[in-house]
């Protein structure tokens, strides 16, 4: 058995989860992320390999360790799971809880009925970008370091919230899978961190949308925009503008909604941004809020 196998059990089953610089806050929640240990650079010299539910998973390395970080699917069970670690030629499954999360409620109003009830042809459209969407979504390309060190796409308030339970029109809708910043029609919309651009189109529900695959199962998304500013293929830097604030898709005001997809879950990006502003979601909140991009 490789020697370092029983102490990662061991710190896994007993310490609890830190918050690391550069990485995002660890949060064993649906729709959260956790961040695991997997031992000592220097005891360990190539890169362990990680897998959660058959899906290889971000490792990288930070403060001397190597650290795993795993999105958690919002339809995961709260229980113990597992994470397969590959050290070497030994593999080793490490546990980790998730706990339960109860997210708010969202009471959206539109006056174009015709987004939320879709015509034939509507519904049909909106079931390929989705399977589309879906695609890109578990888009993996190996690189050799992924920056963590997110910054706020665009600047203003944070509206809705990730993982909100969404209701168009008095009609339940999938929960709400990124997070929106209220900002003015024609504001830059930038990069979170470096990448390379892995998709530009016109969604039915999510606009104007750019994906920044930023290496190693971790994608962004820009959606809504008035305007596309790069390419498929092109390189960008942590901070370059790549569209503008629009409300293009299902919108009903102008802001940017953006979302976080680490290997293929959609998680809270607030956990990738400093000081998060996190919500329990202990409480249900009913509010009145513009339209944002969801699944119908």
């Amino acid at each position: 058995m490789h020697p370092l196998i029983t102490t990662l059990r061991f710190l896994l089953l007993s310490l609890p989860l830190l918050a690391h610089a550069g990485l995002p806050q660890s949060s064993n929640v649906p729709g959260g992320v956790v961040v695991l240990q997997l031992g000592s650079t220097s005891a360990i010299a190539d890169k362990p390999q990680a897998w959660f539910e058959d899906r290889p998973v971000l490792v990288t390395a930070d403060e001397g360790q190597w650290v795993a970080v795993a999105g958690l699917p919002l339809d995961s069970i709260p229980v113990m799971h597992e994470l397969k670690v590959q050290l070497g030629h030994e593999s080793v499954l490490l546990p980790f809880d998730i706990r339960p999360k109860a997210y708010p409620e969202q009471y959206v109003t539109l006056k174009d009925t015709s987004k939320v009830e879709l015509s034939p042809a509507d519904l049909a459209r909106a079931e390929r970008e989705i399977a589309a969407i879906t695609e890109l979504k578990q888009h993996w390309r190996d690189a050799p370091d992924t920056d963590l060190d997110f910054i706020q796409p665009a600047k203003g308030e944070l509206g809705g919230r990730f993982g909100a339970r969404r209701f168009f029109n008095g009609q339940m809708r999938k929960p709400h899978s990124g997070l929106d910043v209220r900002a003015g029609s024609g504001k830059p919309v930038v990069a979170s961190a470096a990448g390379v651009v892995l998709a530009v189109d016109e969604y039915f529900f999510n606009g104007k949308t750019v994906f920044v695959d930023h290496g190693n199962g971790l994608i962004t998304l820009y959606c809504h925009l008035k305007r596309f500013d790069v390419k498929v293929g092109q390189t960008v830097r942590k901070g370059q503008r790549v569209g503008l604030v629009g409300q293009t898709g299902r919108a009903s005001g102008p802001h940017l909604h953006w979302s976080v997809v680490l290997n293929g879950a959609m998680v809270d990006p607030e956990l990738f941004i400093a000081a998060p502003q996190v919500n329990d979601g202990k409480a249900a909140i009913r509010s009145s809020v513009r339209g944002e991009p969801v699944e119908p």
